[in-house]
């Protein structure tokens, strides 16, 4: 086995090898909807848009359960190279993708049987639903191949390859781009068409994904590590716990937002069906800034998971605060686009009359007013669970969607209409905001002690 270079090499080389390869990686994942959305736009109208819309909680369950399993998996690998445990990574590497296949078959079976009820209650409205589930009922059959990839792209990063688990991602995408067009406006297959493309994309990004389990660099890794354990099921869930109720917490806030606005929206001059897609719209525009958040912390995670199990703990301040600059320099950036060219972003994804574009630009405008700041939730989230303490992590995770998001959308428009669920949307990135500095403050302060209660034990062994 190689010496592995996260526990010396300078954390700025160390973040830009192993963050801008996931940055890709995630960013070209979010692209699989947005470009949908794009093309769907304009080659079938913003109905089309809305139907991809309430199908996106489906997506997002999916990425949750590989994050649970993947994330999880990951981090524990990370934690054991850290302690030099090579055996027990291996053995974790493979409980963590026979859980990922067994759970995404399970997923596939139960998305399929009971597909309508679910984008009914995602706010599928009667206009809507038969373009939701002709798209949903084909990407369906791509998920199990999807939470398997993203999963082991998890483990293939952890490993110090960022750059193949990067390419993994990229060449399915690179698919789904080409096929897009060719199947929506050349075989005239609308949003089945988009559909049929984004699984043939996942389905070249898995078999390229599977490749990799034979050529570990950290560990050695055989079929007989193929199996499943309790004990280890439970803790690899345990330790994706934070990453998991985050990616679920967006899709229950989706379905309340999908909700609100269509019932708000019914009482406005907007109508229903007009907030629904602009909706759609701004929430993945919204993914893609996200994207490259969850890039940077999926980068960092190993770096910081590795060297808190090398005990090496200045080290691990060190990498958590170079990645939130870096999140503060693109939060920046995305704050920018989304509140001086909402309407040139928004016209991207096809056409509509004025009451829609003044809606979308508006709904932009309000609710990432405050996106400047909620990518400090998500790292500092992503820091509690590479640490090993899961249940912090899982709190934060839940404070901007659960605990403030969420009775926000409920409450505000009570009082304000449709406009009170946009405002929703700052407040809590604000309050979650507050909420991770305090935390991540105070275990930074513990990491210090732990630091200095290391170097005393040492002189007096000296």
């Amino acid at each position: 086995m190689n010496e592995n270079p996260i526990g010396y090499e300078k954390i700025p080389r160390l973040l830009k090898q192993f963050a801008i390869p996931s940055i890709v990686a995630t960013l070209v994942s979010s692209l699989y909807n947005i470009v949908d959305q794009v093309f769907i736009g304009q080659g079938v109208g913003y109905l089309g848009n809305a139907a991809t819309n309430v199908s996106y909680p489906l997506s997002t369950i999916c990425l949750a359960i590989s994050l649970l399993l993947g994330v999880g998996s990951a981090a524990r690998f990370s934690i054991c190279l850290g302690k030099g445990e090579s055996k027990q990574a291996a053995d974790i590497a493979g409980n963590g993708i026979v859980l990922m296949s067994l759970i995404g078959i399970c997923y596939l079976i139960l998305g399929e049987l009971f597909l309508t009820p679910l984008l009914r209650i995602f706010g599928a409205t009667a206009q809507i639903l038969p373009y939701a589930q002709q798209y949903a009922g084909i990407t369906l059959i791509g998920m199990p191949f999807l939470i398997l990839t993203n999963g082991i792209c998890n483990l293939i990063r952890a490993d110090g390859s960022p750059k193949y688990s990067m390419l993994c991602m990229v060449s399915g995408a690179i698919v789904n781009t080409i096929l897009d067009p060719v199947f929506i406006f050349g075989f005239k297959w609308g949003v089945f068409g988009a559909a049929l493309a984004t699984i043939l994309g996942q389905f070249l990004s898995f078999f390229m994904a599977v490749r990799y389990l034979w050529k570990f660099k950290q560990i050695h890794f055989t079929r007989k590590h193929l199996r499943v354990h309790l004990r280890d099921s439970l803790i690899t869930m345990y330790m994706g716990t934070s990453s998991c109720v985050n990616q679920l917490a967006i899709t229950v806030v989706q379905i309340v937002l999908n909700n609100s606005l269509t019932y708000y929206g019914a009482l406005s001059v907007y109508g229903e069906d007009i907030p629904l897609a602009a909706c759609g719209i701004v929430m993945k525009t919204n993914a893609i800034l996200l994207s490259i958040i969850v890039g940077i912390s999926q980068g960092v995670q190993p770096i910081i998971s590795f060297n808190f199990g090398a005990g090496k703990y200045d080290r691990v301040k060190k990498a958590y605060l170079l990645a939130i600059s870096w999140n503060a320099v693109v939060s920046i950036i995305g704050f920018c686009a989304f509140q001086f060219f909402p309407q040139q972003i928004i016209s991207l994804f096809g056409n509509g009359d004025e009451l829609y574009f003044e809606f979308a630009v508006l709904f932009m405008r309000t609710f990432l007013f405050m996106v400047i700041v909620n990518g400090v939730q998500l790292l500092s989230s992503t820091f509690f669970t590479a640490i090993g303490k899961a249940l912090k992590g899982l709190f934060l995770s839940m404070t901007r969607q659960v605990f403030f998001l969420i009775p926000l959308i409920l409450i505000l428009p009570l009082k304000l209409g449709v406009f009170g669920v946009l405002l929703a949307g700052p407040i809590s990135d604000f309050i979650a905001f507050v909420v991770s500095v305090l935390l991540v403050s105070k275990e930074f302060r513990l990491l210090s002690q732990a630091e200095k209660k290391m170097v005393a034990e040492q002189e007096k062994v000296a």
